[in-house]
């Protein structure tokens, strides 16, 4: 599928990954609105367009973006790929962002946040963990748009499906087959000739032959993409938002802390069936993002517990 929808002028492009985040920070101001209206949140309505622009500054694109060059950009192509080319800090455009860190970053910014409107950190957290899966499950249907962060070869699994961008593990250790795929591919389409693979995919996605001549050298996969867009988005969303109606006096934190443990739960299955990162080496049998799911499951227990007892003490 081709990740842009519109040539707008020039370079400039729409693209399904930033129509995500778009459509994402869009339907968040609309519910943060919503709660505040219903005395939902500890902000009042005419605090919600300031705090999501905030938020999507200094909490998802500064943390997801940093944090994606700190845990996984650098360990993997190594400190001089950020020295040689400082700009990569900016280049949103051309992928690598980290969910852990879009996370991470928004707890600190919702932290200065409220103590800025003197208002309960939690309390912020509470509304803003509500609408945060919609932009998570948007954001990852566009990485299957794009046939990025495809999951692991599949067997006997009626919807797998193959993705262009996973040649590479797909032969990796085998240079003559594909050297042999790229013939073939190059006979249906002379104009691959000295092209790079980016433009091998660009040109399938208007040839049909060309498809299937690249499609037999590709392994069906898992859509893990849809996996974490189902649970870490849609399910995940329908959880916090009934519990959020359903208990509407429910103790400051619970539903940050609900947030955090399920987010990361998901996350921790769905990494069963994603492909690591190319390069990416385990932390104690676990992938990255498993890893760095552990710690969200800490944090989600410690806010619970703390709402609880906290709550306990008031009504003492």
């Amino acid at each position: 599928m081709d990740p842009v929808i519109l040539d707008v002028v020039g370079p400039i492009k729409l693209r399904w990954y930033g129509l995500g985040y778009l459509l994402g920070f869009v339907l968040g101001y609309y519910l943060l609105r919503w709660q505040a209206r219903k005395n939902l949140w500890v902000l009042p309505e005419q605090k919600v367009a300031d705090f999501i622009a905030y938020a999507a500054v200094f909490g998802v694109f500064i943390g997801g973006r940093l944090c994606y060059i700190l845990f996984y950009q650098i360990p993997k192509d190594g400190l001089s790929s950020l020295i040689n080319d400082p700009t990569v800090v900016f280049r949103v455009w051309d992928g690598g962002m980290s969910s852990h860190g879009g996370i991470l970053g928004l707890m600190i910014f919702t932290f200065v946040f409220a103590m800025m409107n003197k208002v309960s950190w939690t309390g912020v957290g509470d509304g803003l963990c509500v609408v945060a899966p919609i932009g998570i499950g948007l954001v990852r249907t566009a990485n299957f748009i794009n046939g990025e962060l495809y999951g692991r070869a599949a067997q006997g699994v009626s919807w797998a499906m193959k993705f262009p961008s996973s040649l590479h593990e797909d032969l990796q250790g085998q240079p003559d087959v594909q050297d042999q795929a790229f013939a073939e591919c190059q006979a249906v389409d002379p104009s691959l000739a000295g092209k790079p693979y980016e433009y091998l995919v660009a040109r399938a996605r208007e040839n049909p032959e060309l498809q299937q001549t690249l499609g037999n050298y590709l392994q069906a996969r898992h859509p893990s993409q849809l996996y974490e867009a189902l649970l870490e988005g849609l399910v995940l969303f329908l959880i916090l938002f009934f519990t959020r109606i359903k208990f509407p006096k429910l103790p400051t934190g619970i539903l940050t802390g609900m947030f955090f443990l399920l987010y990361a739960v998901f996350r921790i299955i769905v990494e069963n069936y994603r492909e690591p990162d190319q390069g990416q080496a385990l932390v104690f049998a676990l992938t990255k993002g498993q890893f760095y799911s552990v710690f969200m499951v800490v944090a989600g227990i410690a806010f619970i517990a703390t709402a609880i007892v906290r709550n306990k003490k008031l009504k003492a």
